[in-house]
């Protein structure tokens, strides 16, 4: 099965270079890398080059610098990338990020799950990050979800979900949207990939205002959203933060701000959360 490979790119002249290294050191060698400079301002796009003018496996493809909304813009760097590229040449599309390091056998593991569960649609491992000298689960999410710095999907499955939605929550859309699909989302826990830097550390929006348009984006029904909303609030110990964050999402509500999903698709969304909110909460 041959991957193709696009890693979004913004300024990551320090990072980069540990990412395509770890591809160029896999035991699995059949994969092209599509790494998308996305206006970058720094020495990106020469490192890029050093790869590119050294193996044939590697490209590039430039960009004016977009819009830095969480989501949106890297799945619009993803897709820019992936518009040049002819999919049906391969079997495994796969979004990674530029600041992530790959064990040797990640492709080699991820192909031979792919190969032995034609029902897997999504495949990854764990991220892990650098506290006190030693790399730790990151534990960002749970162990059952793979993470969007290093996801690869089925082509099969890929194309029928629609691909991903530029929008906030995009790599929480795809695992609903294709599991409603009978697809699996599988996460291999023996793979541990290192994350270099923490991840929303470039983002300026406030919390209240990202859990609001997270939601809203998600497609939840307000019930569900307010559900949400109150789950941060008492996380945070903070009444006010609950009002907050819905005040946000009622705002875009109301200025019926587009959604990438179908009204079909935020069903399925809502039905998956509903299913969730009863199997932990209400036991049932």
């Amino acid at each position: 099965m041959r991957f193709l490979i696009i890693i979004p790119a913004h300024n990551e002249e320090e990072n980069l270079p540990f990412t395509l290294d770890s591809l160029q050191q896999q035991s699995f060698k059949d994969f092209k890398v599509v790494v998308v400079n996305d206006g970058s301002v720094d020495h990106t796009p020469e490192i890029i080059r050093k790869y590119t003018d050294s193996d044939s496996r590697f490209q590039t493809v430039d960009l004016q610098k977009s819009a830095h909304q969480p989501g949106s813009k890297v799945v619009n760097a993803f897709k820019n990338g992936l518009q040049t590229q002819n999919v049906e040449e391969f079997e495994i599309i796969c979004k990674f990020d530029s600041d992530i390091i790959l064990p040797e056998n990640y492709l080699e593991t991820i192909e031979k799950a792919f190969k032995d569960n034609p029902e897997y649609g999504l495949v990854g491992g764990l991220l892990y990050i650098e506290k006190e000298g030693s790399w730790v689960y990151e534990g960002n999410s749970n162990k059952h979800h793979v993470r969007g710095p290093m996801k690869a999907y089925r082509k099969e499955c890929f194309l029928q979900m629609g691909g991903l939605r530029e929008t906030l929550g995009w790599d929480n859309i795809d695992s609903i949207l294709l599991e409603n699909l009978g697809w699996k989302e599988i996460v291999l826990p023996e793979l541990h990939v290192k994350l270099i830097k923490v991840k929303g550390a470039d983002y300026t929006i406030r919390p209240a205002d990202y859990y609001g348009r997270y939601f809203y984006f998600l497609g939840l029904n307000r019930f569900l959203a307010y559900i949400a909303a109150s789950k941060e609030a008492v996380k945070s110990r903070s009444v006010s933060f609950f009002f907050k964050i819905t005040s946000v999402y009622e705002s875009c509500r109301s200025k019926k701000l587009e959604l990438k999903l179908s009204k079909n698709e935020q069903k399925a969304v809502n039905d998956q959360r509903w299913k969730m909110l009863k199997k932990k909460w209400l036991k049932m």
